[in-house]
């Protein structure tokens, strides 16, 4: 016969020894834990082919140290040997119940949940989904009555199912935050091929962000200690600032507790009359299942409305200056191609840049605005049922949302997704996510072919389009690239509060940093790139011979038509003008000419210089922006309204800025994924766009 040691666990006064009692049918012989007068109970029965031998540890409400009772069940659960964990929670107040049964969670050992009371609970009219539940805790979840006997057999079996099967993974989240703190810690242990005994590299990054004391003296004796304490100080100072407070105990059990109320509101459902507290009145109109998402919408909509007209007033000031700056600049520089970089390429490449700022910050503001009210989870909540048609897990949420301002941070919160293809599918569709960067490509042409006052509603309808195609290719990938169970969903749902203003600013102040960043980066040396690629090699013969013409022409109009034919001349026989003439013909049925084709080429590295590559294209020079009106006239005349849709379609679906890319490739994990992200968003782009070209010509 096999020998089965059970630890028995729960909070006071859930029924710990009634239900010991009903399942062995004898008395518990008690005694004393070694050293300590806390009462010892245990009892040894048998069940079918096994010996089960119980130990009733002490009722304690968390694995703290505050009294003696939790530190002997803490000493025992950490330091003792036995081979599974019976958790007894109250069915009726399964919300405080479940904070000692996350702690277990975090033990890392097999475990099984006794929801005891299950009769009182079914008299109070609350009702348990112990399936979701066990999907949700990632362990076997049992409804039993210790006073009825009713579910014990179903406990004993699910017991010895325990026992003889693998332990599944925990499934205990926390805030994006401290997730990405965890995950961080946990790669640099797997960098290590750091291994420390009875621990996974998850555990360790918990105890140690929780400064675990008897865990420190296990780590602190290892070489590790000196890297890892400096990281963990990092992890810590980020969290300590996000909650205003440096008190551990309580910052993890407002984390604890965020996952409780999440898995509560997933699996729990109650119908007694009690009165409402303010954020079930909030949740009962903003979760409500006819109101709920047209809210969600209207929100957003309005966030587009106040990213497109309040940013578009700084703007101008912003393009003035870098006008008058590359003006001033020019005015001391007098060797031409040495002026031409700093004027055309450097300066207006940032200014073209640090334009969009405005709409950044806004787009940002709103997000988080959404995020700290607590808002947003609850969207995320509300969207799980809509996004499991389509394969996805309701936690994707955040990362797609986060997607609209810039896909770098919305690649690196995805993390928080435990199971991998999910987590994998939220990342091919990220970039379907209309980020900021593609905005100034938006406004140009919503601008050039559209009433201004409607531009705001094309720019929700482009990016409406994106997400729903980004929802149809994610069940595409579920049915046929990343097949296998959905996951249960479990998000974080925090009181309703008022945002903090600190918390708010430093997210703005890091994603704008961010933002610009890249500006100092990959997109200064792109926008530099493409100077030179449209102003090399040179043709002097081709120069001399439009110079001559020029100065033999005698109205003023007919040398600027020259002018505007040699620079013509200049791109089409420049680096860039064969580029875009090579790749032309793949672009063709989609309407793109050559100069469009390069416009979609250099956005590779950075969607924003794009409207500026259109600038250099059409001879308007690298200065302009999406509200410049010369620009907007030359796309009116030079292209049709069906070729403005298929552009913003490709521009809508295809690859992300090279910096997006980096991260994506690092999150995904290999270069494989790299190839078939851009496989995949070119093919789906072509796709789009052709369809969308071939429909618009029906109509224009």
């Amino acid at each position: 016969m096999k020998n089965i040691k059970v630890a028995l666990v729960g909070q006071p006064n859930v029924g710990k020894s009634m239900l010991i009692n009903s399942i062995s049918n004898s008395n518990l012989r008690v005694g004393n834990f070694s050293g300590v007068t806390v009462e010892r109970a245990e009892v040894n029965f048998k069940y079918k082919d096994y010996n089960i031998n119980v130990i009733d540890l002490p009722g304690t409400y968390s694995l703290s140290e505050y009294t003696i009772e939790e530190r002997v069940t803490k000493g025992f659960l950490l330091d003792d040997e036995y081979d599974v964990i019976l958790n007894v929670a109250d069915s009726t107040n399964l919300d405080r119940n479940l904070s000692l049964t996350v702690e277990l969670l975090e033990l890392d050992k097999k475990l099984l949940l006794a929801l005891n009371m299950s009769d009182e609970a079914k008299k109070e009219r609350i009702s348990i989904n112990d399936k979701a539940l066990s999907e949700i805790l990632g362990i076997n979840c049992v409804k039993v009555s210790a006073s009825t006997k009713s579910g014990i057999d179903r406990l004993l079996e699910a017991l010895i199912a325990t026992y003889e099967n693998q332990k599944r993974e925990s499934k205990v989240l926390y805030s994006d935050l401290v997730e990405q703190e965890i995950f961080k810690i946990v790669e640099f242990l797997d960098e290590k091929k750091f291994n420390l005994d009875g621990f996974t590299n998850r555990k360790v990054a918990i105890n140690a962000l929780k400064e675990d004391k008897s865990f420190y003296q296990k780590i602190s004796q290892e070489p590790i200690w000196l890297e890892l304490s400096d990281m963990i100080k990092e992890s810590l100072n980020k969290i300590y600032i996000k909650y205003d407070i440096k008190d551990l105990d309580e910052i993890f059990y407002e984390e604890h507790g965020a996952f409780i109320n999440g898995a509560i509101k997933e699996c729990v459902k109650r119908e007694s009359s009690i009165k409402e507290s303010l954020t079930e009145r909030i949740d009962s109109i903003l979760i409500n299942k006819f109101l709920g998402i047209p809210i969600f919408l209207f929100l957003m909509w309005g966030l587009f409305q106040l990213t497109f007209e309040l940013g578009s007033i700084p703007m101008d000031y912003i393009d003035a200056f870098f006008a008058g700056l590359g003006s001033l600049v020019g005015e001391h520089i007098a060797h031409e191609a040495l002026n031409s970089l700093i004027v055309d390429g450097i300066i207006a490449g940032v200014g073209a840049v640090i334009l969009f700022v405005p709409n950044i910050a806004i787009l940002f503001l709103g997000i988080a605005l959404l995020e700290t009210t607590g808002y947003m989870a609850r969207v995320a909540f509300l969207l799980d049922g809509f996004f499991h048609k389509f394969g996805l897990h309701g936690k994707s949420f955040i990362p797609l949302v986060t997607g609209f301002g810039c896909s770098v941070p919305a690649y690196m919160s995805a993390r928080t997704l435990k199971n991998e293809k999910d987590r994998l599918i939220t990342l091919f569709i990220i970039g379907f996510m209309s980020c900021g960067a593609r905005l100034p490509v938006y406004v140009l042409f919503a601008g050039a072919f559209f009433d201004e006052a409607i531009a705001g509603n094309i720019l929700f309808l482009i990016y409406i389009a994106g997400s729903l195609l980004g929802l149809v290719l994610a069940k595409i990938l579920r049915v046929f690239a990343f097949k296998g169970e959905d996951e249960a969903f479990v998000m974080e749902m925090p009181k309703y509060r008022l945002p903090s203003f600190k918390l708010v600013s430093m997210t703005i102040w890091s994603k704008v940093m961010m933002y610009l960043k890249k500006a100092g980066t990959f997109i200064l040396a792109a926008t530099i790139l493409i100077w030179f690629a449209s102003n090399y090699p040179k043709n002097p013969e081709l120069v001399s011979s439009y110079e001559q013409k020029i100065e033999i022409a005698v109205s003023e109009d007919d040398k600027s038509a020259l002018n505007n034919e040699l620079n013509e001349k200049l791109l089409e026989s420049s680096y860039l003008g064969v580029i875009g003439k090579a790749t032309e013909p793949l672009f063709a049925p989609l309407g793109f000419d050559w100069k469009l084709t390069v416009a979609l080429e250099t956005g590779l590295a950075a969607k924003e210089i794009a409207v500026a590559t259109l600038g250099v294209l059409y001879s308007l020079g690298d200065e302009v922006d999406e509200a410049d009106q010369s620009l907007m006239q030359t796309l009116r005349e030079n292209l049709t309204i069906p070729i403005a849709l298929s552009y913003i379609a490709f521009v809508m679906l295809y690859m992300p800025c090279l910096a997006a890319s980096v991260v994506f490739t690092k999150e995904a994990g290999g270069y494989k994924y790299f190839v078939y992200l851009f496989l995949l968003t070119t093919i789906v782009a072509w796709i789009v766009s052709f369809i969308t070209y071939n429909i618009a010509k029906l109509f224009y």
